[in-house]
């Protein structure tokens, strides 16, 4: 099981796009939820953040350790990109946190193997 906490810098100018890619995927959530559960992530958050007058977006997941299967990549992972690559500042390099310790109950965890 991996959990994980990324922090993405969304550009400039750009919050109206984030506002459309959220709509997008809670419109489109039965998708979503189908690619998550091929791509073995059980948990995936979007967190929001605006820190002096900077926009933030972060990833939080819980996930499969074994992601080896290739998932063919589907019209919601081109959207995704789409998205992505239209408001998430490439100039910022995206943080990555580190996992000091996840609690979660033992019956949760022999569900996500």
């Amino acid at each position: 099981m991996k959990a994980e906490l990324t922090k993405f810098k969304v550009k400039e100018g750009k919050s109206h796009v984030v506002d459309e890619w959220i709509e997008y995927m809670r419109d489109n959530m039965d998708d979503v939820l189908l690619n998550l559960e091929g791509e073995k992530m059980y948990v995936e958050t979007i967190f929001r953040e605006v820190f002096m007058d900077v926009e933030y977006l972060y990833w939080y997941s819980i996930q499969s350790a074994d992601t080896s299967e290739k998932i063919d990549d589907t019209h919601l992972d081109e959207k995704h990109l789409e998205y992505m690559n239209e408001c998430i500042d490439k100039t910022f390099r995206p943080a990555d946190m580190a996992a000091e310790v996840v609690m979660l109950p033992e019956h949760l965890r022999q569900l996500i193997r």
